[in-house]
């Protein structure tokens, strides 16, 4: 009595306040791993050295990992902790992993001598390893759990609600895709260290780890809210054995006396009961269509990757400037549009016409469309790749000039290759020369000539600048170490000093230090190119400032200090590597594409899958559809690793290729799929069960009264 309400009495119509604390707490671990995510192809890059190939690898490594580590997940949960302390000590896991990863981006953890890169990448990169599979290990561990423990939350007749948990869970998803991909490059733009400024990357791991300690602390506060059901044993276990005592059982019978049996399933019915064996059935029946799957993940999760890089080869100018990690943003935005329009008018059009757009149809469609986005991501990687400018192959020299005087000059290339003239202040592109034959040069300005004999390497890109003095021609050789893009899409700035004297460079924080005249610095990332820096040069004598004109993303530049008068600095900008011309939006239509085949393809399988699984059986499913995805990002390492392709465009054609094979192999396995009704079944097993034992009770209260009047 006194006023308190029955369990059962309790209105089923409220959506649980335990459930509104997971749903909470799933954001800020999705928002979490989206943001390293993001920022781990931009630091591996660029933080520890890797070329793009490796990074590739490893980002997918990492992602195959996450979609692994749900299998054991699931097993500790069921079988062992349960589900609370599962997510509980894996998020524990989680938050240490972020810290180690954050400690290994720390730059001055081993730069002793303070040159602004650290002096043992090793270390970094071994750390850097620690975290990522900590991190893979807590957030693939749990993810299994926290969906299962939501809707383990609601009552049997509170299906409606059950069913807003999940939708809400999915939009969890895509709302922390999209706040991610506004904060990331925010995060980026960041500078922090001790003995030199540098791209603030603990500060963008730092932000995860956070909040990953605020995904725990909500959880938790909600611990006494929550419905917590002990382990009843893990049903992925169970299927084993009796898929393996299946398969023990028909081998040790397999001789031609002992008679065949329906499935070889059944050959497990001397130990397990009919239903158990019914059940296995169905799954295995929707397992056997997963096997073509992963080909659709190994597409689709290039996007984090290879759809990144692509971007930082383009231009991000909307009128605002676009990082090229920001391009992900799309995908949450055209979610957010596909999904209701597909629900509200696609498919009840389609159902108007009167056509049979069955789940594993819808899949097969999405998966068509996915090849066709790596066909348009192919197309754009052409148009970009006809901007860049061809680096000296073997047994080939590249020459830029630089006249940096006031008068024009000649330059003529001995013995008698190429002549070519120089405007004052301005600069040719790249000559390209066969090395073995350029021995020396000729600068002819006005009345003034001078010889450069040539020992130069091959394969190897210089830079000549040069200025007419009243009595002779000064010069000046630079080997540029740099032949293509920055890989982050930001911009390179290297300083000539034009100025009769020493000059000391500095462009608002970034120190190129003292330059004597004629002299080059080396080139510096600009960490955000798309807004004015001050250019300060001082000398013995005099103190000059200019702001900077708005610079172009993926644009190396060598800015040349010509004038100092009344503090104000003059300078000339010399574009060493070209901007980029194809524009990010150029992107749009194949993430359009992908985004409609995820709809069709992801959300539509999950349906699929636990339409066709019984009860009891749907964490076995989950597990597998998750494998997949695992499986998609090895089949990346593999294809990456032994394709002898260098053009990226020839391996999105490919991928395409291999996902549209793969489309048909699919199509023809739907075809001769029969849908089912679990819940018939085993309402059938049930009745016959309920038969069984009626009978045999009846026999025994028979046998009980035969036994009495004896």
């Amino acid at each position: 009595m006194g006023g308190r309400i029955s369990r059962q009495s309790r209105p089923r119509s409220r959506f649980p306040l335990g459930a509104t604390f997971i749903i909470n707490s799933d954001f800020f671990e999705r928002f979490s791993f989206f943001v390293t995510a993001g920022v781990l192809i931009i630091y591996c890059i660029n933080f520890l050295r890797w070329d793009v190939r490796v990074t590739a690898a490893i980002y997918h490594t990492f992602v195959a990992l996450c979609y692994l580590t749900p299998i054991l997940g699931a097993i500790i949960a069921d079988s062992w902790l349960g589900k609370f302390k599962t997510i509980l000590y894996l998020s524990i896991v989680y938050i240490t992993g972020q810290a180690v990863l954050t400690v290994s981006s720390i730059n001055d953890l081993t730069d002793h001598n303070q040159d602004g890169s650290p002096d043992n990448v090793a270390v970094h990169t071994a750390l850097s390893m620690v975290g990522l599979i900590l991190i893979a290990l807590g957030t693939g561990g749990i993810k299994p759990c926290v969906s299962a423990f939501g809707a383990d939350q609601f009552e049997d007749d509170q299906e409606n609600q059950r069913s807003k948990f999940f939708s809400y869970f999915y939009g969890n998803t895509a709302v922390a895709s999209f706040i991610s991909a506004i904060v990331i490059p925010r995060l980026m733009a960041s500078e922090c260290g001790i003995h030199s400024k540098q791209q603030c990357y603990p500060l963008a791991f730092g932000v995860p780890a956070a909040l990953m300690a605020v995904f725990l602390v909500v959880f938790v506060i909600g611990s006494r809210m929550y419905k917590k059901a002990k382990p009843q044993g893990n049903v992925m276990l169970e299927v084993s054995k009796c898929v393996g005592f299946a398969i023990k059982n028909r081998f040790r019978h397999r001789s031609k006396e002992f008679p065949k049996r329906e499935h070889w399933l059944d050959w497990a019915s001397d130990k397990y009961d009919k239903r158990l064996i019914a059940q296995i059935k169905m799954v295995l029946r929707v397992l056997f269509l997963y096997i073509p799957l992963p080909m659709f993940w190994a597409v689709f999760d290039q996007q984090g990757s290879r759809w990144t890089l692509q971007a930082t080869a383009m231009n991000g100018d909307f009128g605002f400037q676009i990082q090229p990690e920001q391009m992900q943003i799309v995908k949450p935005i055209l979610i957010f549009i596909i999904i209701p329009v597909a629900d509200y008018l696609v498919y009840p059009l389609i159902k108007k016409c009167k056509l049979n757009f069955t789940p594993l149809k819808k899949m097969t469609v999405g998966m068509f469309l996915g090849s066709m986005a790596f066909v348009a991501a192919a197309l754009v990687q052409v148009q970009i790749d006809k901007t860049y400018q061809v680096s000296p192959a073997a047994g080939q020299t590249q020459i830029k000039l630089i006249n940096l005087g006031a008068v024009p000059a000649t330059v003529r290339f001995q013995p008698q290759l190429q002549s070519v003239e120089v405007a004052p202040n301005e600069a040719t592109g790249y000559l390209t020369f066969e090395t073995s034959k350029l021995q020396s040069l000729d600068i002819i300005s006005a009345t003034l000539n001078k010889t450069e004999h040539l020992e130069l390497l091959e394969r190897q890109r210089f830079t000549l600048a040069f200025k007419q003095r009243p009595t002779d021609i000064s010069s000046t050789w630079v080997e540029d170490n740099v032949t293509s893009k920055p890989e982050d899409g930001k911009s390179l700035v290297r300083f000539i000093n034009n100025l009769p004297l020493t000059a000391n460079v500095v462009m608002d924080n970034i120190r190129f230090g003292k330059l004597y005249p004629l002299s080059v610095s080396n080139y510096s990332i600009l960490p955000n190119p798309s807004w004015p820096y001050i250019i300060s040069a001082s000398t013995a004598l005099t103190y000059c400032v200019v702001s900077s004109k708005i610079l172009e993303y993926g644009v190396a530049y060598t800015i040349s200090l010509d004038e100092c008068f009344a503090s104000i600095l003059k300078v000339t900008y010399f574009e060493d590597i070209l901007p980029s011309k194809v524009h990010m939006a150029w992107q749009i239509p194949q993430y359009f594409l992908l985004t409609c085949a995820e709809v069709l393809f992801s959300v539509t399988g999950l349906e699929f899958s636990y339409s066709q699984a019984p009860s009891n059986m749907k964490s076995v499913l989950q597990a597998g559809w998750l494998l997949t995805v695992a499986v998609g990002n090895i089949i990346v390492l593999i294809v990456a690793g032994v394709s002898a392709i260098q053009q990226q465009w020839a391996e999105y054609v490919l991928f395409a290729a291999l996902l549209l094979v793969v489309c048909v192999i699919f199509a023809i396995m739907a075809s001769f799929y029969t849908y089912i009704d679990p819940n018939e079944i085993e309402a059938q097993f049930s009745k016959e069960e309920k038969e069984e034992d009626k009978k045999d009770q009846d026999t025994n209260e028979k046998e009980a009264e035969a036994h009495s009047q004896l």
